[in-house]
């Protein structure tokens, strides 16, 4: 065979190959025009919601306190708030409160100006221009109480002592994680109840969960006993220490499940 030939039958060999390839992805193109616009396949399926509800009695208070002082000098409000705040301190622990439930969540130092105004000519006013006059020091402390009875004579003591501001009292549960599981669980088996019932309605089963939705709320408050504000200059003395009722507390849980149906 000579070359010519050769590559003749060669050519032949390529356009037959190519023929059958065009033909197979136009008989697919054909077979997929059928589908244009249909729409996509559905699964059937159910969507049921279920709700759960705990009621509790909280078990912790929380309170904040601020001291804040100034002087000239860096070291001498240091010294003068430390003095301050450790008075409070002494005072939380001497009510039984463990140092483990007594933080600081807050210290600053800023430097404090005065602003003096210049002496102005008939044709000038130089503007006013700040002088530093010292340093304020403040330092927060958060204070967890386990003991509710002793909640309203602590929060009293801190503002006898003259400590400037006294925040609080926010009545909570210690473990709410294992509340807020108890509810989903309750909510869950609600929606699994009323899944079970209207599939039965409906004529049909109940094959499995395909999505799962929590949609729980924050806890409620009844009777709470926070948002007091006390001040030094009101709480200063032997005051009564004030009633703080701590109320009871709502966990509430809401979900959705939907469910294949067959």
């Amino acid at each position: 065979m000579n070359t010519p030939e050769r590559v003749w039958k060669v050519i032949v060999a390529v356009g037959v190959i190519l023929a059958i390839f065009l033909a197979v992805l136009t008989v697919k193109q054909i077979k997929a025009i059928g589908y244009v616009g249909k729409d996509t396949p559905v699964m059937n399926a159910i969507s049921v919601n279920g709700k759960g509800e705990v009621v509790t009695i909280p078990d912790v208070a929380t309170f904040s306190f601020t001291v804040t002082e100034n002087a000239k000098t860096v070291a001498e409000a240091q010294g003068k708030a430390t003095d301050m705040t450790n008075s409070a301190l002494k005072a939380v622990r001497d009510a039984g409160v463990a140092d483990k439930d007594i933080k600081t969540i807050g210290y600053n130092i800023n430097p404090r100006y005065d602003y003096q105004s210049m002496v102005c000519t008939p044709s000038y006013c130089p503007p006013s221009r700040s002088v530093l006059s010292g340093y304020d020091v403040s330092q927060t402390v958060e204070v967890k109480i386990r003991d509710l009875a002793k909640a309203g004579a602590i929060f009293g003591s801190i503002g006898n002592l003259g400590v400037q501001n006294v925040q609080g009292l926010d009545f909570s549960v210690d473990d709410m994680e294992a509340l807020r599981a108890q509810a989903r669980k309750m909510a869950i088996a609600d929606a699994q109840v009323k899944a079970k019932e209207l599939s039965k309605q409906l004529g049909v089963r109940l094959v499995r969960i395909t999505s799962f939705y929590d949609q729980s709320n924050e806890p409620m408050y009844y009777g709470r006993g926070g948002d007091m504000v006390m001040k030094a200059e009101s709480a200063v003395g032997n005051a009564t220490p004030p009633e703080v009722p701590s109320g009871e507390q709502k966990i509430m849980a809401n979900v959705m499940i939907t469910y294949e149906i067959r």
